[in-house]
């Protein structure tokens, strides 16, 4: 359970009534993210405030009534989603940060340079994004802004969200084992040849495939054949 003294205030409002709960703000932006999270360790106290600096509470008849439920998690979860976490300035800068790296991330793994068909490195998608004065919102998710980003940065370098289609090849000795990497990305088909090696045909981003090349490198110091279609 977080402490109070570390615990921010993630607040809702509907039809005229306040409803307050004590959270953990790393946990509490999870959850407004769709990730699942440890409410126990999520919440400060198993309470439901009208004003949490007061110490007023909402009473467990009143909650069953709204929320239709006396369960304090599910009741929490719907007040963070729906409501709003009161996060510091500090807290704020932390989370904007977090958020604009797991961008830069995503669109240097996922896009490429439609010209050179070459992933863009991240400090590249930083650049653009300083110089396109891109503001990122850090209680939506990285899918629900990455689109409108790319489409921005656009004007400041060429950049894709295209795939990639190219095949890979893989000695006898070591296809077996690289049978269950390859299984784990979305194969478009897969070919054992008679001497025993293994074929197999992507359509992939661009940073999957490299992630994809990283493994099966790794498996077979270097003895596997790529090549783009």
């Amino acid at each position: 359970m977080v402490k109070l003294d570390d615990a921010v205030i993630a607040r809702m409002e509907k039809h005229g009534h306040k409803y307050e709960v004590l959270v953990d703000p790393d946990l509490a932006m999870d959850v407004k993210h769709g990730k699942v999270v440890d409410f126990s360790e999520l919440l400060a106290a198993d309470r439901v405030f009208k004003d949490s600096k007061a110490g007023d509470e909402q009473s467990p008849e009143f909650l069953k009534e709204q929320f239709e439920t006396e369960d304090i998690n599910i009741i929490a979860k719907k007040i963070i989603e729906d409501g709003d976490v009161q996060l510091t300035t500090e807290q704020r800068k932390h989370f904007l940060q977090k958020k604009r790296n797991e961008i830069i991330t995503m669109i240097s793994k996922n896009a490429i340079d439609p010209q050179a068909k070459t992933p863009h490195p991240p400090k590249r998608i930083e650049n653009a994004m300083e110089q396109a004065k891109i503001h990122i919102d850090p209680f939506k998710s990285v899918e629900e802004q990455v689109n409108s980003i790319i489409d921005e940065i656009k004007k400041i370098i060429p950049i894709s969200m295209e795939k990639l289609d190219f095949v890979i090849k893989v000695p006898a000795i070591h296809a077996g084992r690289c049978s269950a990497i390859i299984h784990k990305f979305e194969i478009k088909s897969e070919q054992w040849l008679n001497d025993g090696s293994l074929i197999a045909e992507f359509n992939l981003p661009v940073g999957m495939k490299q992630d994809l090349m990283n493994e099966l490198n790794s498996a077979t110091h270097g003895e596997v054949e790529l090549k783009i279609i």
